[in-house]
């Protein structure tokens, strides 16, 4: 028995033809069971749910006032009855056999999460949609995140997006930290890691996930990210990955240094020499991702968006956890 679990909040534009995927899925509909954990959408969510509900003999959907994904994610674990839990995204289209593959490789493997890549999409047609598309499936963009930037055989990696798990795990190593508004499945993929699991991806399991079309949008959700990175550290006791620290190293240096420089001019090449560096590659990087899809100057804001955008997110964070009382937030709303 398998119980995928959906997190939503105001997703009627993404959450039919998410069903619809999910119920092409080649995976026995007798051992299938789907909870979706709705945060009192005020669109028209519910109104699609219901009517994608016929398609599936066993469906529940519950309430999350808190409206959060921890907390969504949490509820409909605690509920689930499958040996099995999939964690998806209303922001993907699947393939047929996203299922039934993830759950024969966590069966066949030592894995205790296994997951696919991300073939990213723009999210509406436009030159900003897709340059957004681009840098994040680009190494200067996201770093050596596999499951982003792509890789030929299954391999053993430090996070994958969403999860396929034996519910078994959760009693061994407890739920998602509802603390974590934002990064909660990176904390969760550092416990597993922790506690000398394993995380599979496996390439030919590839899913289309629909990035943000906007470059505010995606300030915004980066910026939340970087915003929960050093809590999440410090659960953990240190970064998963170098690439977490370069953004905030980036911003921190160029801001710690220009600052300097204002007071004592000699130490101005410490500013101009990074900032310079950095310009190049942004230059080199822009020209060859952008190169024949006309996104090069589309790509030169994109790019030190997503650098910037967590950089100044994790320096925020990290000072939020210096000051003494000073808890993170407690809504999105409130992270700015």
């Amino acid at each position: 028995m398998v119980s995928v679990i959906i997190p939503c909040y105001n997703e009627a534009g993404y959450i039919g033809p998410f069903l619809e995927s999910l119920a092409l899925q080649d995976y026995d509909k007798s051992r299938l069971e789907v909870i979706v954990a709705d945060g009192m959408s005020t669109d028209r969510t519910r109104d699609e749910i219901n009517r994608y509900r016929p398609a599936f003999s066993h469906f529940v959907l519950l309430d999350n006032p808190r409206r959060y994904v921890p907390h969504a994610l949490n509820h409909c674990i605690r509920e689930a009855s499958g040996d099995i839990i999939v964690r998806l995204d209303v922001h993907c289209a699947y393939p047929d056999h996203y299922l039934s593959a993830c759950v024969r490789h966590l069966l066949e493997s030592e894995a205790d999460n296994v997951g696919g890549i991300l073939e990213t999409v723009p999210g509406a047609d436009t030159s900003e949609a897709r340059a957004i598309a681009a840098a994040l499936s680009h190494p200067f963009g996201i770093g050596n995140a596999l499951f982003r930037t792509g890789h030929r055989e299954p391999v053993f990696t430090d996070t994958v997006p969403f999860g396929c798990f034996r519910k078994s795990l959760f009693g061994r190593i407890g739920l998602f930290d509802e603390e974590l508004l934002r990064n909660q499945d990176d904390e969760f993929n550092g416990r597993i890691l922790r506690s000398g699991g394993r995380i599979l991806l496996v390439p030919s399991i590839c899913t289309r996930y629909f990035a943000r079309p906007k470059r505010q949008q995606l300030w915004k959700m980066y910026f939340q990210y970087g915003l929960f990175k050093p809590l999440v550290i410090r659960k953990l006791g240190k970064p998963a990955t170098l690439r977490q620290c370069v953004p905030p190293l980036l911003v921190g240096g160029l801001f710690l240094s220009l600052m300097l420089t204002l007071f004592l001019p000699a130490f101005y090449p410490l500013f101009a020499v990074p900032a310079v560096l950095y310009v190049l590659l942004l230059i080199a990087f822009s020209i060859s991702a952008g190169s024949g899809k006309g996104l090069m100057a589309q790509l030169l804001i994109t790019f030190p968006v997503l650098h910037f955008a967590y950089g100044s997110g994790f320096i925020a964070g990290f000072l939020r956890l210096l000051r003494p009382g000073r808890s993170m937030p407690h809504s999105l709303s409130d992270s700015r």
